[in-house]
């Protein structure tokens, strides 16, 4: 049951954080193996980027790719979370009858690994219908995917079962940090800034490598893989270019995070009452 109430609380934070991933998604693919100054700048920053996609798109607009971000909350949180419920039940989280900073940790961390990993699929097909754009802001690689099922049918069916899986290399650093979220919560946001700042460059690979044009052989037409990304990102955009959709990542994290702890512990006082 820990594993569904986590699930749950997730999806309740994402319902409110998910604009923020499509912001951010959008700010990470554009420009994306361009210089700066040689590419039109759609987003110039966070509330930019909000103003634009309502006024081109539609308010709507902002909650594109929903129904995979809250399938991908549910299966990659549920994991997370229940797995950690499991880990602190089981006591393996405390020394000497006190929890460990350095065991929580590692649980938190391992849980989001495995949790990330499992939901790797949903959050490709995310990307691809939160950067589905209309052609006068679009950025990066322009899937024509009709919902979340068609996105995994055809995906499926051109490069079969490993095609769902590309890129989770990628995601399992992204997420590793993050799996930390009771430290991160804890220390407050001095540890938020360090979790974002370093989570950022990978989470801007992820996204590059789940949404590049991929030839029929299932292989990406941009990126051979993790490093390729990064050494290509680095060297045509600079560092910068690996800080893409900071500003949206570091406003998502901090609500997601709460909103997902106040839910879960509703939900579990109420389960346990």
């Amino acid at each position: 049951m820990d594993f569904m109430l986590s699930g749950v609380a997730a999806c309740g934070a994402c319902l409110f954080t998910n604009p923020l991933e499509v912001v951010k998604t959008r700010m990470q693919l554009q420009g994306e193996l361009k210089s700066r100054g040689t590419y039109r700048l759609h987003y110039r920053n966070v509330f930019h980027a909000f103003y634009t996609i309502g006024r081109v798109e539609g308010a709507s607009a902002l909650q594109k790719g929903l129904v995979p971000a809250l399938f991908y909350q549910f299966f990659m949180n549920g994991v997370r979370l229940g797995s950690y419920a499991v880990i602190e039940s089981a006591g393996y989280i405390h020394t000497e009858g006190r929890v460990s900073t350095g065991k929580s940790t590692a649980a938190g961390a391992l849980s989001g690994v495995v949790g990330a990993f499992v939901g790797s699929p949903i959050y490709m097909v995310k990307t691809h219908l939160q950067s589905q754009a209309t052609s006068s802001i679009a950025v990066g690689h322009q899937y024509q995917h009709r919902g979340m099922i068609h996105a995994l049918s055809v995906i499926h069916r051109k490069h079969g079962i490993m095609g769902l899986w590309r890129g989770s290399g990628a995601a399992v650093p992204r997420i590793f940090p993050g799996g930390s979220w009771l430290v991160s919560l804890c220390a407050g946001m001095i540890s938020s800034v360090v979790v974002v700042l370093f989570m950022t460059p990978f989470d801007v690979i992820s996204t590059r490598l789940y949404n590049q044009p991929v030839d029929h052989r299932g292989k990406g037409e941009l990126y051979r893989g993790f490093l390729d990304c990064f050494s290509k990102t680095l060297r045509k955009e600079g560092v910068i270019g690996l800080y893409k959709g900071l500003g949206a990542s570091y406003f998502r994290v901090g609500p997601h995070t709460i909103l997902s702890l106040l839910f879960w512990n509703q939900l579990r006082t109420r389960h346990h009452s």
